[in-house]
């Protein structure tokens, strides 16, 4: 989801629980991982917007050689002004499925990218290009807001959505994210839009679905906050 200006920065911390913990425990979980472990190992932040996945990596990992996609310009010009230079990350703007990258990572992020993507091929092509990118054993951290299935608490889970984000400075005009508006001088309008709509999450046993088709592994899940959850796949041989 790109956007064109800073203020991204700004606004996603507002509106998803523990989402500046993400990078740090994706990082954290692929510096553990059998393959990115090993010194100079190669990982891929896909969707790597403003960079908050790849700052985490510099400071954690330093010795990784990182790769920095995204179909923004805009965005990857933004990640570039914070990451500062460095030869330790190539920058591409494009897509995953676009890479070709034939098993050329040790491991990757993919952070609230493949909700974007409508379930109609999209998220089984972006996955299957992720695993295909991956060498065998090479581990995914993937976050995304996901549909929750035949859940009671659906309604609940959603109105308290909405709740945090009213508390963290995002004023609810109605009832749904779509029709959230932000606090004036604080974010844009058109950031919250295009972070809270044309959304695509699916449900557990989709995804599951999805990503034994594109080559990985059982999700193994690794964080949740309300609607939000991260997993950990791991690239069979």
């Amino acid at each position: 989801m790109a956007l064109e200006d800073e203020s991204y920065d700004r606004v996603v911390p507002r509106l998803i629980p523990g989402y500046s913990s993400l990078a740090r425990l994706g990082v954290a979980l692929l510096a553990a991982s059998p393959l990115a472990s090993a010194p100079g190992s190669s990982v891929l932040v896909a969707g790597c917007g403003s960079g908050a996945e790849l700052l985490e990596a510099r400071a954690q990992r330093p010795d990784w050689c990182l790769t920095g996609l995204d179909p923004s310009a805009a965005m990857l010009q933004l990640a570039q002004r914070r990451l500062g230079d460095t030869a330790a990350i190539q920058w591409r703007q494009g897509t995953v499925e676009g890479l070709d990258a034939n098993g050329s990572f040790d491991g990757a992020l993919a952070v609230l990218v493949l909700q974007a993507l409508p379930d109609d091929g999209s998220k089984l092509a972006f996955l299957s290009a992720l695993a295909k990118g991956l060498r065998p054993g090479g581990q995914l951290v993937l976050v995304d807001l996901m549909q929750p299935e035949r859940s009671p608490l659906q309604q609940q889970l959603r109105q308290a959505r909405l709740g945090f984000q009213r508390a963290s400075g995002l004023a609810a005009a109605a009832t749904t994210a779509a029709e959230l508006t932000p606090v004036p001088q604080t974010v844009t309008d058109q950031t919250v839009t295009a972070l809270t709509t044309g959304l695509y999450p699916i449900g557990l046993s989709r995804l599951a679905a999805l990503v034994a088709a594109a080559g990985f592994g059982d999700p193994a899940p690794v964080f949740q906050a309300l609607d939000v959850e991260g997993f950990l796949l791991q690239r069979r041989a």
